[in-house]
């Protein structure tokens, strides 16, 4: 229990950004917590399985799609301090349309369902917390469906670097193309044009 309890501090913490949470409570939910540890490209989830809800600890992840022809649709990238998940196989718990893969040796905090609704139950202010977050999540989602449409690539590419400026330099230029939704070599020209 003190091994979760010291590795959940960083969640601890961005809980406690939204709202209050007491010693006693974080032993609570880290009764319902598991930790994975990932290795690169290995899976965390397939589509057509069920999703847990992952908090990453270390490393990073991307959910993502992929098409009848193949062609992967990058989501979410979830770097260190992120959730990540299909959150519609996660509350319906029906199979998953999504994959979700390690980008590099990568450790997580995984929470069911049924965990995550008896902590709603045990500690009311996670109720808070996820409220927001999936608020946050929300208007992000829509935000960047806006901006697919109405932006153009180099402005969907700088505002990733504004999003994610911590993997600029770290993921592959055809995953960063992926998640905007351009070709490699137009966010190659993108890239030589900034300097």
């Amino acid at each position: 229990m003190d091994d979760i309890l010291q590795k959940a501090r960083p969640l601890f913490e961005g809980i406690k950004r939204h709202t209050t949470l007491t010693p006693e409570c974080e032993k609570k939910i880290a009764a319902h917590l598991t930790t994975k540890v990932i290795r690169r490209r290995q899976y965390l989830l397939h589509e057509g399985q069920v999703a847990r809800a992952a908090f990453v600890l270390k490393g990073c992840l991307r959910s993502y799609s992929i098409d009848e022809n193949g062609f992967e649709h990058i989501l979410q990238f979830a770097p260190v301090n992120w959730w990540i998940t299909d959150l519609y196989s996660h509350i319906s718990q029906k199979p998953s349309s999504l994959n979700i893969d390690a980008l590099e040796d990568s450790e997580v905090v995984l929470l069911s369902r049924k965990d995550q609704l008896d902590l709603f139950d045990e500690v009311p202010a996670l109720e808070r917390y996820f409220r927001i977050i999936s608020e946050n999540s929300l208007i992000n989602n829509h935000r960047r469906l806006i901006d697919k449409m109405a932006l153009t690539a180099k402005e969907r590419y700088l505002k990733f670097c504004t999003t994610y400026p911590s993997l600029i330099n770290t993921l592959p230029q055809k995953q960063i193309a992926s998640y905007i939704g351009i070709t490699p070599e137009f966010l190659s020209k993108i890239r030589s044009e900034r300097g």
